[in-house]
């Protein structure tokens, strides 16, 4: 096999002409000039004050260059001093972050409690390094200010606080053209969310609470809704009736994308009670007081639950949440518990959840998808025993 060897003309034509010559960069296919002394480009322009293109305009290039000789400032003078940058400190990117998010929840594009979570963090890191020149920080300070926080054992909450302070950073990065000097920093990775109820704990989860919050997650476990952006939003109006059953159109504030979802029929009969009657814009599953659910209520509400049931001291129970009913939702869908034991694939399941199936499959699929283990137990020669 044989190899071409560059002389040494074609290596010197392929390497960028001297300092204070012009030359061609073909990115913007114009002509430009680096001043004695400094690393930066300027654009040669002609008599008219137009920037000189084309690859083939050499020789009007070095006639720019030449006129800009022949002035006696075309160099920058010795005693000409660079004004340096005012230090950006670490104190400036959480402060302008917040304010970003600030601005994103009041425009509905944010959650309110995923930018009270940007603040408190942000908060706290500017606390502890907020002086700080964000040329001087270091991957090392972060992870001392993380070890500082012992009440952050779970790997989901240090994940969430990193995500917060690396999205900060990145958007200073953008913002002010700097080096983000935490770009790499290692997070735990996602865990997958396996946590399903049994027939038994969701009869005693309604034997432990009154009607509203019943049916509330009655509607949870047998839809899949998030609980308090999608299910606790939805509207009278949002109900459609046709002659295959009940759809719900579903809006969901953390996707910022809408879905029509078909509803089995012991919910269509819970709520149709409530289509008949309430006003269009009225809440579909209300609380005591006829108001649409909110996260605070609910989480407070479920812990009670959990405490009253004797479930805080149960190593998986005490990890239950409101959460938990749209889990189980998937885990039923998967393992067929509503269609004698014929599970959904992976696709349905992320449509009916408003997922992508990568994230579906992330989450749900790769514990719980029977339909993607059976034929892994099929290549191998066996038959599946165990559930």
């Amino acid at each position: 096999m044989s190899t071409t060897k560059l002389t040494t003309s074609q290596t010197n034509q392929s390497r960028r002409r001297a300092h204070g010559s012009a030359w061609h960069w073909q990115q913007t296919d114009a002509w430009y000039f680096t001043p004695p002394g400094t690393k930066r480009r300027v654009a040669l322009l002609d008599s008219t004050g137009k920037r000189i293109k084309g690859k083939s305009n050499k020789q009007a290039a070095e006639l720019a260059l030449a006129r800009l000789k022949s002035r006696a400032d075309w160099k920058p003078s010795p005693e000409e001093a660079v004004e340096p940058k005012p230090a950006i400190l670490v104190a400036t990117v959480c402060s302008d972050y917040v304010q970003h998010c600030l601005t994103r929840v009041r425009g509905k594009h944010l959650g309110t409690e995923s930018g009270d979570h940007v603040r408190r963090t942000l908060n706290d890191l500017a606390s502890y390094c907020g002086a700080l020149p964000i040329e001087q920080l270091q991957k090392g300070h972060l992870e001392h200010w993380v070890e500082a926080h012992p009440n952050w054992r779970s790997p989901v909450t240090k994940r969430n606080v990193l995500t917060a302070v690396l999205a900060a950073f990145e958007f200073a990065s953008d913002s002010y053209g700097v080096v983000n000097p935490l770009r790499g920093f290692p997070k735990p990775p996602p865990r997958p969310r396996l946590q399903s109820l049994s027939s038994d704990d969701e009869q005693a989860l309604y034997g432990a609470t009154d009607k509203p919050f019943r049916d509330f997650l009655f509607a949870a476990i047998h839809t899949g809704l998030r609980p308090f952006c999608e299910l606790a939003k939805l509207r009278v109006c949002d109900v459609e009736l046709q002659s295959g059953g009940m759809l719900w159109r579903v809006y969901s504030t953390k996707t910022k994308k809408a879905r029509k979802i078909p509803v089995r029929s012991e919910v269509a009969k819970l709520v149709m009670w409530r289509v008949g009657t309430a006003a269009k814009d009225a809440p579909l599953l209300p609380n005591p007081q006829g108001r649409p659910w909110n996260k605070v209520t609910g989480r407070m509400r479920f812990s009670k639950m959990r405490k009253d049931l004797g479930w805080d001291t149960d190593p998986v129970r005490k990890g239950y949440s409101c959460y938990t009913c749209r889990h189980t939702f998937a885990h039923r869908l998967l393992s067929g518990y509503w269609n004698n034991g014929a599970g959904c694939t992976i696709e349905t399941l992320a449509e009916l959840m408003g997922n992508t199936p990568q994230v579906a499959f992330a989450h749900y699929g790769r514990e719980w998808g029977k339909h993607y283990q059976d034929p892994l137990w099929a290549a191998i020669g066996c038959s599946r025993v165990l559930d």
